[in-house]
């Protein structure tokens, strides 16, 4: 079993109680081509067809995000 980071908080109440730390390992991913979709995609009718899916919630006509209720009021 791993042993996790604690740390000592004071709770509510005051009484000192053991919590978890951080409990990620730190790094940075090792790809260097991660993001660079303008340099993936040729031509403007691929980027445009990739950001419209992309950003689908956006450019669709039926999306139901937060700004616009599936049934109104």
């Amino acid at each position: 079993m791993t042993e996790y980071k604690t740390k000592m908080k004071k709770a509510a109440d005051g009484t000192e109680v053991k919590v978890l730390a951080e409990t990620y390992d730190q790094g940075k991913p090792e790809v260097k081509d991660l993001g660079r979709w303008r340099q993936k995609l040729s031509t403007r009718e691929e980027k445009l067809r990739y950001l419209k899916t992309a950003e689908r919630y956006w450019y669709s006509n039926d999306w139901y995000g937060s700004e616009k209720r599936k049934n109104p009021a």
